[in-house]
């Protein structure tokens, strides 16, 4: 069970993340979507499906997004019209910003009897207007739910810049978060620096870790490339040039998605820090949504036969 291996802080915990269709789709076209995604997900072996709660950003970066910004169907309403079927728990992503006080205790308090799993997003930048900022959001589940399982997200790469990525998650552990999901990663100089500042602080304070479920995307093509870099995620120069020029952009990518979440995961085998990952697909091509579930077959089995052979369990 995902929550009983979250209290243990469990290495290898792995989930699926996908955001919800356009809701300007047909209610026919949903459900063929959502039958699809039914298929693919019920084989797989995964802890839990997450549900990303989608917001514009476009105050985040000058630049103009690859992709046109649409609106989403409300994750939790996906899950419970469309995906009910799937007998997975579900993570439901929630941009606080965008709710009001009452909208957020009305969803908070929802179903509450029910196991259920949430990850607080606060505002993409300094200059979003917000109706509620994160630690309103975490007193506010405090208060009115104590079941609610809460995660948070951890940025990696923004601790090659501020030092401070390690600080920011043990506020969020002192708020109610139990767990983490990282951004995409591609850099895994970045990853390894801000989990050595993590471990380390932790040992000095005598505090326990966290899972942290680090997130990788395969990209099959130079425009999902770009927009993985306006999505803020680190790419190395390196990298996006072997990306560019590949002969086939989907292979290479995959097979260094594996190579550096098998570093970072033995990087953590060897301190004891619980990390799990989250695969996903930031495209809606079928080309690359189909390598992502490869890739979760993949790193399922990487991670239970390190653990195996490091007798962690």
């Amino acid at each position: 069970m995902l929550k009983d291996k979250i209290l243990r802080r469990e290495p290898g915990i792995i989930t699926y993340g996908m955001t919800p269709p356009k809701e300007t789709h047909s209610l026919e076209k949903m459900a063929e979507i959502s039958q699809k995604q039914c298929e693919r997900l019920q084989k797989l072996q995964i802890d839990g499906l997450i549900l990303y709660d989608v917001q514009e950003e476009s105050d985040r970066i000058d630049q103009d997004r690859p992709f046109p910004y649409l609106q989403t169907v409300d994750p939790t309403t996906y899950s419970k019209t469309y995906l009910s079927k799937l007998n997975i728990p579900k993570i439901i992503y929630r941009c606080v910003g965008k709710y009001s006080e009452e909208q957020l205790a009305e969803w908070i308090q929802d179903d509450l009897d029910a196991e259920r799993f949430s990850v607080f997003v606060g505002a993409s930048s300094s200059k979003q207007d917000v109706q509620m900022g994160l630690p309103e959001a975490y007193e506010l589940s405090r208060k009115l739910n104590d079941k609610l399982t809460l995660g948070a997200v951890v940025i990696p790469e923004r601790h090659m810049k501020k030092d401070d990525e390690h600080l920011r998650m043990i506020n969020k552990i002192a708020s109610g978060s139990q767990f983490f999901i990282s951004q995409a990663t591609y850099n895994v100089e970045a990853s390894k620096n801000f989990l050595s500042d993590y471990y380390y602080h932790c040992k000095e304070h005598n505090l326990e870790m966290v899972p942290i479920l680090m997130n990788i995307a395969p990209c099959g093509s130079t425009k999902t490339l770009e927009f993985m870099k306006w999505l803020g995620i680190s790419i190395p120069k390196w990298l996006e040039n072997d990306l560019k020029y590949s002969q086939d952009v989907l292979d290479k990518s995959v097979s260094v998605s594996q190579q550096i979440f098998e570093e970072i995961f033995e990087f953590g085998l060897e301190k004891g820090i619980p990390i799990g990952c989250s695969v996903e697909s930031v495209s809606t091509r079928k080309v690359e949504i189909e390598a992502s579930i490869e890739l979760v077959h993949e790193i399922k089995a990487m991670m239970e036969k390190k653990m195996r052979s490091s007798f962690v369990f």
